[in-house]
């Protein structure tokens, strides 16, 4: 049996025997001289100083042998025959596969496994590839499907794997099957391998990153019925989510135990907007965890989320959903993508609609609206010089919800459904356009050059209501308690304008393999809020409010300030790799961040500020086998006092906030790549934390040391062919190391940091096309603050419990265009405190359910 050879220096393998190939190696293994009695373990070769050499055995060639190379033979032929249709009208010879993948698109696939006719059909749904099998045969058999970021040949070759079956291009976007010939081939290549992030910045595969990059794709969102992007990162351990400041609504939540309010990205550029992002136009959220001010700038303390959207591609669809849900849920979204041949054989228009209406289980009064418009043209798919322009408004129109009070040092026991707002006076209208252009350029093989601009306006007019006790005393019953609502209000304007140029290039040095990431940024950033103060706001009682009294409140100007920042940066990123099994990785960055800052609301006020600060990261990564890794990392960040773009005569004067985090961890890729294990531990580590001086209320001081040590492990993929799982935990130990001003809040926790977190979404394919998915999300007790943390009535620290909360998922495919979906969230009604705030708690929401009808055409 010729053409046994090895790849890449390989010793041992196993047989590549499933498909119609394994069943008849199977049946007459015996016959052909293959001592290798049990069906599921591998033929072992042993040859240490094979080289891509072939190599051939000496088999036993019965009648038998030759009824099976027969029967193989025939069938080749019939399917090369069926296949013939695959060539061009002018006879064109079957091209090798495509060797050079810089000119071709990078795609996310979440294809599970399957039959061959069924995820090639995704296959083509997401490329544009058109794949011709030869027969009825080879389209009914097993696939494991894909996941992760691939080429479409990366892709095409991962769908195929232990098939049997090969693959030939016929053209530029069309692919022909065929059986495979009788060989058997000794592998230790690596399969193709996932790419860290959509980010050209991250450029090596997720098992050889030396950072904790937790990645929540689309496909899982849809699952869970995800409409606000804080419901896509409950999937990542390590995050707790946090409520709105009086300056600051939208998505606030903490990752590693330091607030990431300012850290939010879209494709890789920062999202400074204060609105509750949906993720209607959301390809994936990835979570990189750990400082990175030397890829990202300014911020990411514990780490960064970056939202990747969707973009262009070549194949024709329409998809969408629609919504009905028993909290008055009523949501429509719709995504369609459509070549443009009028300009181009290479373009392609993408546009992603959204309408959302809901009120909160549980929750009285409290209502959101959003609508959502997202196109964007792509000039140039799939070849060296790629030009997409992309647009993005989202308009959100909420009754706002702040939740109930503290108590003491607890939250007031009271109702569920208890608002404290005035439903006709409270509101947060948000209105958000952000604009992109990117242009890459492969120069060749080696060299790609990606230039991004941004600009972005986010205008917010916002009222809440912060319900706080009014002058609580230990001997007043709860029925005499009141409630004093204090207005948070707020006009603002942001806006953002940036430009991002990247090169990534390849070459070698003394038999050394570097890929080198460098580029330059600019930026200017503006922020414009003015704030009033009201007076002669009713007051209501704890238990029984009333939200229908009219609002009496008298506004007084409180602040009207104007922000503007420039910031400048250079970076680069090295990645060497040392033979097969080490490689180095490091990088720098120098930032320029320059703030002037102007109140005119008497006492009138100007502060400017000017930081230069370098940062650095480095990481040495060991890969005892090419499924698995281990690694060592370290780097900075910092956070300058403008980082929100505020200052104050407490904060002028104030360098940076200093960062630093040590990490090591471990990464593996099992089941042929099908299912991923991740850990690390890990040391951050606030070395000068900022400190109000309790002798001066216009001082802050860098006085203050604050550190976070932990573990994170997380388990994603298929654990058989029709069961999938998403699942991390993540065990924090944050403390207040040093204080200067506050002795007795050292050994206390930090603000907002549960000590542990845990996330599990399991989902089973059925017969039948049905498909059942169920999860749980654990949050251990936080509290709410750490500087000053205790309660000056009964001297304890403000905390919540912990709690559980469990959701179920359930859906049927009607035909290949239709399905229908039905989730329950809170199965159990838990009463629990999601959101943490000094001032309040925003409560999570009751019990309700949804159902979905989704359809693809």
């Amino acid at each position: 049996m010729p053409g046994l050879q090895h790849k890449n220096g390989g010793t041992t393998k196993a047989l590549n025997r499933p498909g119609l190939h394994g069943k008849l190696l199977a049946k007459h293994r015996g016959n052909l001289g293959i001592d290798n009695p049990k069906a599921g373990d591998p033929l072992i070769i042993r040859n240490p100083a094979a080289r891509s050499v072939p190599m051939r055995m000496k088999i036993k060639r019965s009648p038998k042998y030759w009824v099976a190379v027969g029967t193989l033979a025939a069938y080749s032929a019939i399917g090369a025959r069926t296949g013939a249709y695959a060539q061009d009208r002018k006879g064109a010879q079957p091209q090798p596969p495509l060797q050079n993948h810089g000119a071709l698109p990078v795609f996310r696939f979440d294809i599970p496994p399957g039959t061959l006719d069924e995820v090639l059909r995704s296959f083509q749904n997401s490329t544009g590839v058109k794949v011709l099998a030869p027969s009825e045969g080879i389209r009914s058999l097993e696939s494991p499907g894909v996941s992760g970021l691939y080429t479409t040949e990366q892709a095409l070759q991962l769908l195929l794997k232990g098939t049997g079956v090969d693959y030939h291009f016929t053209g530029a976007n069309t692919v022909a099957l065929a059986l495979a010939a009788v060989t058997t081939t000794v592998e230790v290549a690596a399969d193709a391998d996932v790419l860290a992030t959509s980010m050209p910045k991250y450029n090596a595969p997720l098992r050889d990153t030396p950072q904790s990059i937790s990645v929540v794709s689309a496909q899982v969102m849809e699952a869970q019925g995800a409409t606000t992007l804080r419901d896509a990162l409950r999937n990542v351990a390590g995050i707790s989510m946090a409520a709105g400041e009086a300056g600051a609504q939208g998505d606030n939540l903490t990752v590693r135990g330091f607030s990431a309010r300012n850290d939010l990205f879209i494709d890789g550029m920062r999202d400074f907007g204060s609105y509750y992002r949906d993720p209607f136009n959301t390809e994936e959220v990835e979570v990189l965890q750990g400082p990175s001010s030397v890829t990202f700038g300014r911020g990411s303390t514990g780490g960064v989320v970056n939202q990747a959207t969707k973009s262009p591609q070549l194949p024709r669809f329409i998809r969408g959903d629609v919504d009905f849900g028993t909290d008055a849920t009523r949501r429509v979204a719709l995504d369609v993508n459509t070549p443009v041949p009028q300009l181009g054989e290479h373009m392609a228009f993408r546009v992603n609609l959204m309408g959302n209406e809901n009120n909160v289980a549980g929750r009285d009064i409290a209502e959101n609206r959003r609508l959502g418009i997202a196109p964007s043209l792509m000039f140039g798919l799939g070849t060296p010089t790629r030009l997409t322009l992309s647009y993005f408004h989202q308009t959100g129109s909420d009754i706002p919800d702040y939740g109930i009070p503290w108590l003491f040092n607890g939250p007031a026991p009271v109702n569920r459904n208890n608002y404290y707002g005035f439903k006709d006076a409270n509101y947060l209208r948000t209105y958000d356009d952000i604009g992109t252009a990117r242009l890459e350029h492969d120069v060749n093989s080696k060299i790609s050059i990606r230039n991004q601009t941004r600009y972005a306006n986010y205008v917010r007019h916002v009222q809440i209501t912060e319900p706080q006790v009014l002058n609580p005393s230990l001997s007043t019953p709860l029925s005499q308690l009141t409630i004093n609502r204090n207005q948070l209000a707020s006009d603002s304007v942001e806006t953002y304008l940036d430009d991002q140029l990247d090169a990534t290039i390849k070459f070698e040095t003394a038999h050394l393999k570097h890929t080198l990431v460098t580029g330059v940024e600019a930026g200017r950033e503006t922020s414009d809020p003015t704030r009033p103060k009201y007076t002669n706001v009713p007051t209501t009682s704890l238990l029984n409010p009333d939200t229908t009294q009219p609002f009496t409140g008298i506004a007084v100007p409180s602040s009207q300030v104007t922000t503007t920042s420039l910031s400048a940066s250079a970076y680069a990123l090295d990645s060497i790799e040392l033979g097969r099994k080490w490689i180095l990785s490091g990088g720098i960055r120098w930032d320029r961040f320059d703030t002037g800052y102007h109140q005119y609301v008497a006492p009138a006020s100007a502060f400017s500020r000017v930081d230069n600060l370098p940062t650095w990261r480095a990481a040495i990564v060991y890969k005892p086998v090419p499924i698995g890794t281990f690694y060592v990392d370290a780097g900075t960040s910092f956070n300058p006092s403008a980082e929100a773009l505020s200052l104050s005569a407490a904060t002028a004067n104030l360098p940076p906030e200093k960062n630093r985090t040590y990490e090591a961890g471990t990464k593996w890729d099992l089941n042929g790549g099908r299912l991923s294990l991740r850990s690390a531990l890990f040391d951050t580590e606030k070395t000068n934390a900022r400190e109000p001086d309790p002798n001066n209320a216009l001082l802050n001081v860098l006085a203050g040391t604050q550190r976070v040590r932990g573990v994170q492990v997380e388990a994603r993929g298929h654990l058989m062919q029709r069961w999938e799982l998403l699942s991390s935990y993540s065990y924090l130990d944050s403390r207040v190391v040093n204080s200067k001003y506050y002795p007795a809040a050292i050994g206390s926790r930090l603000a907002n940091v549960p000590a542990h977190t845990f996330n599990i979404w399991t989902e089973y394919r059925l017969p039948k096309r049905i498909e059942i998915g169920a999860g749980s999300n654990f949050v251990s007790s936080r509290t709410a603050s750490s500087t000053v943390p205790l309660d000056p009535i009964t001297g304890l620290v403000k905390q919540v419990p912990g709690y559980w909360v469990f959701n179920a998922m359930a859906s049927r495919s009607i035909n290949e265009h239709v399905s229908v979906q039905a989730n329950v969230y809170n199965l159990t009604g838990r009463y629990y405190y999601d959101q943490l705030h000094p001032g309040h708690i925003v409560l999570g929401p009751g019990r309700s359910a949804t159902v979905s009808i989704k359809f693809k055409f």
